[in-house]
């Protein structure tokens, strides 16, 4: 699947306001400062500790959000981040989720946190709701996103048990979602949540308190693996003000 250059780009916009987060902290700004930015065109990023418009997104958090729950699964970022750099279940499926990366266009990391999340790197994980494997795929998004080789190949939910297949098929889903709501966190919010329910909301993430902590601790996890591999630095730092605040284009 090809994602559309808009898609690209926003991605592309993420990576680098993440990435500029890093580098806000280099520069010793108190971790219990809110902080907002977001990247335009010409790879600047443009940060603030308030939202000065509807472009900037959250960066950092504010006191008191250093844990986010999700309700039924009893995690938090911080010690998903330790497990996830020494358990070896990690390790053995990097090559699977770098080839689900590289042929969906995500980052490999937010495959990575959006599976922690999910089942913790368990491919035997079946939920109550039938979700199956490492993403936690429904049968029929499978056969929804399964291409028709792989359906016939094997029954649907003997695909979404086998690790290789599971997170071809859940990236590829993943991907489709953020082309189609236009940003990942309605796109995560859609994985959780239902599309229905984000296209209800404007394409934005519902007022539902499990699907908000859901996006939010995937986010997390995803922003904070993306400093850590120190893969992307935005081109240049801008810090806004009310009056300096770029306009949109």
């Amino acid at each position: 699947m090809t994602a559309s250059r808009s898609t690209s780009e926003s991605r592309a916009g993420w990576r680098w306001a993440l990435g500029a987060a890093l580098l806000m902290g280099a520069l010793a700004a108190p971790a219990q400062t809110p902080l907002y930015g977001f990247v335009d065109g010409r790879g600047v990023a443009h940060l603030a500790p308030q939202p000065l418009d509807t472009r900037f997104e959250p960066l950092l958090r504010e006191r008191g959000e250093s844990r986010v729950r999700v309700p039924g699964k009893s995690i938090d970022r911080g010690s998903l981040l330790t497990w996830l750099e020494f358990a070896p279940e990690v390790k053995s499926l990097m090559p699977l989720m770098r080839q689900a990366a590289a042929s969906s266009g995500l980052d490999v990391e937010l495959l990575k946190a959006v599976i922690a999340v999910e089942s913790g790197f368990r491919a035997d994980q079946v939920s109550p709701a039938g979700a199956i494997g490492l993403m936690q795929l429904m049968p029929a998004a499978g056969e929804r996103y399964a291409t028709r080789g792989e359906r016939a190949s094997a029954p649907v939910e003997t695909l979404l048990r086998d690790p290789r297949h599971n997170l071809t098929i859940g990236a590829r889903m993943l991907a489709d979602l953020w082309r189609r709501t236009g940003s990942i966190d309605a796109a995560l919010a859609a994985w959780n949540a239902g599309e229905g329910r984000v296209r209800r909301a404007g394409n934005r993430v519902p007022d539902i308190a499990e699907t908000r902590a859901h996006v939010h601790l995937v986010l997390e996890l995803y922003w904070s693996l993306l400093q850590n591999s120190q893969s992307q630095r935005a081109r240049s730092l801008r810090f806004a003000s009310e009056s300096s605040a770029p306009h949109p284009d």
